[in-house]
């Protein structure tokens, strides 16, 4: 069966599930505590394209692969821009809310893990957005990119940085839409078994090419995503899945071993030894004396006769 459909045991499902109510205004305040802190770090206009020149020529000097490479890709057509223009207006955030509502639905345990890092992730990207404000290639002149949204569409940002009230322009680094897909990636592969869950690496891989491609971020925007995703995980463990213990048919207890005269505790099957050949219909003495004789070649029959006179002679000794 494919993990991603099989529940975890309703009993202890039920048991880690945290309330949803909680959950929902938990998570809805964090994402207004988000946009409210973006938003201060709006109107630093001069820090924030001295500091994309400042990447921009870091970049150049680490020889990593020119953001214009990727955009001239998706400008062979204007289909495939403004199906990368909306992926990136469309899918960042129904995808993360859609992963988290499944584990909080078929993984609560894990559901929990996930909250608790995207939430670190977050906080940790917002401090940046305060202290490093950045624009985007798509606003810096020296990269020579097209603003993809604003020339094709669809577009979520203003067209003039500086008084656009929805969203704060200048929060580059780090790339919450590529440090939260690779976190759904790695969500699901921990949280299923299928062995086809490393495919869902595809969906950071995709939103690489899309932020870079549209020009909404730098390589380096990525890679710092990356790495505070790295040390939220590091932090943050993920809980280990035990795999479902498998049926077994226990043996009554007090059952006498024929092979080594141990006793089977209760609840537990003992096998029995190699090349010993099974009795049935015995107990107590007569059982072990009609085991012995199977060692020893003897039919069930007879095993039978001398196990009932032993136990006959041990009662008349008992009666003296």
């Amino acid at each position: 069966m494919n993990s991603l459909t099989e529940p975890e045991p309703e009993g202890a499902a039920a048991a880690q599930r945290p309330p949803l109510v909680r959950e929902l205004l938990l998570v809805a305040g964090l994402f207004v505590v988000y946009k409210v802190g973006r938003q201060l770090a709006n109107g630093h206009t001069g820090e924030a394209f001295h500091n994309a020149q400042r990447v921009w020529d870091g970049e150049r000097a680490l020889h990593l692969p020119d953001e214009g490479a990727v955009q001239s890709a998706l400008l062979h057509g204007d289909a495939l821009v403004h199906i990368a223009n909306t992926y990136y207006a469309v899918v960042h955030f129904p995808a993360t809310a859609a992963f988290l509502v499944w584990l909080y639905l078929r993984r609560p345990g894990h559901y929990l893990w996930a909250r608790r890092v995207l939430a670190v992730l977050t906080a940790a990207a917002l401090v940046l957005h305060l202290t490093f404000p950045l624009a985007p290639p798509r606003l810096l002149a020296a990269a020579g990119l097209v603003d993809t949204a604003q020339v094709y569409g669809p577009s979520v940002y203003g067209g003039n940085p500086e008084t656009d009230s929805m969203a704060n322009q200048f929060a580059a680094m780090p790339s919450l839409h590529f440090g939260w897909a690779l976190m759904v990636a790695i969500g699901l592969i921990v949280a299923t078994r299928s062995r086809w869950r490393p495919l869902w690496l595809l969906h950071p891989l995709l939103t690489l090419m899309v932020i870079v491609g549209t020009a909404n971020h730098y390589w380096l925007d990525a890679g710092v995503a990356a790495a505070l995703l790295g040390i939220a995980l590091a932090v943050i463990h993920a809980p280990v899945r035990t795999a479902p213990a498998t049926d077994r048919t226990p043996a009554p207890a007090g059952i006498a071993v024929p092979a080594t005269g141990l006793t089977a505790p209760a609840g537990h099957a003992v096998p029995a030894p190699v090349g010993a050949t099974p009795f049935t219909g015995g107990s107590g003495l007569v059982g072990a004396r009609r085991a012995e004789a199977g060692r020893l070649g003897a039919s069930p029959a007879k095993a039978g006769r001398a196990g009932a006179e032993h136990v006959g002679t041990e009662r008349v000794g008992a009666g003296r």
